[in-house]
């Protein structure tokens, strides 16, 4: 399909965004006991409201709930999911204006989620639920949509492309227009590459060094690069020790076009994207007045 010229102006949920000229944060809100970050921290529901109320107050301008690791582990049922899922969703959009994403391939949970308060569904599968586009469209839902291969949590082959740039942007391109195909505007779809979803270092190192070219699909770009694999292994960190590195790899992104990034250190992450927007001239700064004193201007 031919690029893209979707509208930068959004409304999201209750608020609106100008890709223009606002990269959003989007912060990491796992309701799960194995996570691969913070092993179950906000797994309880007063935790993870909690959390994400927190993480509004730090600046984030959406929060990402999650009920099921990407990677392999035990078996999630979708009213397992359904149930770790939909309270947090509830009590967040009860207490808040912050918009409210949901990770989630099934198309069953994407539904009680947007019914719940959901204004964003973050599915990291690539469409593998065939209702997916037909639970987006029948709403007014947001849909990321995500390069990933394979049936999701089960084990997967080792990750081989001649171009993996070239490749993720013909699945996402295929992908969009299986979306609009099934009613699903362009003005409601945002693209993800996809950093570190079966593809290995070097690949999800190709992908930030070339991510103007998923910019160019001509929707609003996420970049999900926060604690990474590729991240601790390109430079010798473990988990919990990555944040230098993710900020690092958000702001590479931010620069080459990306406008929503999804991160677990909100607070850092706040200030990172809000001093690029300034250094890019997408923002005037909060204060200009140093050296702007009459004494000084001799």
């Amino acid at each position: 399909m031919t690029d893209i010229a979707a509208s930068r102006v959004r409304r999201i949920g209750k608020r609106t965004f100008d890709f223009e000229r606002t990269v959003a944060v989007m912060a990491v809100i796992n309701r799960t006991p194995d996570s691969f970050y913070d092993k179950g921290a906000t797994f309880a529901l007063d935790r993870a409201v909690a959390a994400a109320l927190t993480a509004a107050d730090d600046g984030a301008d959406w929060v990402d709930i999650g009920g099921v690791p990407f990677g392999r582990g035990p078996v999630v049922t979708v009213e397992e999911e359904i149930a770790r899922v939909i309270p947090v969703v509830e009590a967040i959009a009860a207490a808040s204006t912050v918009v409210i994403s949901v990770d989630t391939n099934v198309a069953a949970v994407a539904e009680r989620a947007i019914a719940a308060g959901a204004s964003v569904i973050n599915d990291t599968s690539g469409l593998w639920d065939p209702r997916m586009v037909e639970v987006i469209a029948a709403s007014d839902a947001n849909l990321v949509l995500t390069h990933s291969v394979g049936q999701p949590r089960a084990e997967k082959p080792r990750p081989e492309y001649g171009d993996v740039v070239v490749e993720v942007i013909a699945f996402l391109r295929d992908r969009v227009g299986r979306a609009v195909a099934g009613g699903v505007p362009l003005e409601r779809l945002i693209v993800d590459p996809g950093h570190d979803l079966n593809k290995n270092t070097v690949h999800s190192l190709e992908l930030t060094r070339r991510f103007e070219e998923f910019v160019a699909i001509g929707l609003p770009t996420l970049a999900a690069v926060s604690n990474k694999d590729f991240i601790g292994e390109s430079i010798d960190r473990e988990q919990g020790q990555r944040l230098a590195g993710s900020l690092a790899a958000a702001t590479v992104c931010i620069v080459k076009g990306a406008r929503i990034i999804r991160m677990h250190d909100v607070r850092a992450s706040v200030d990172a994207v809000r001093m690029t927007e300034a250094i890019l001239g997408m923002r005037q700064p909060v204060h200009a007045i140093h050296n702007t004193h009459p004494e000084l201007n001799v």
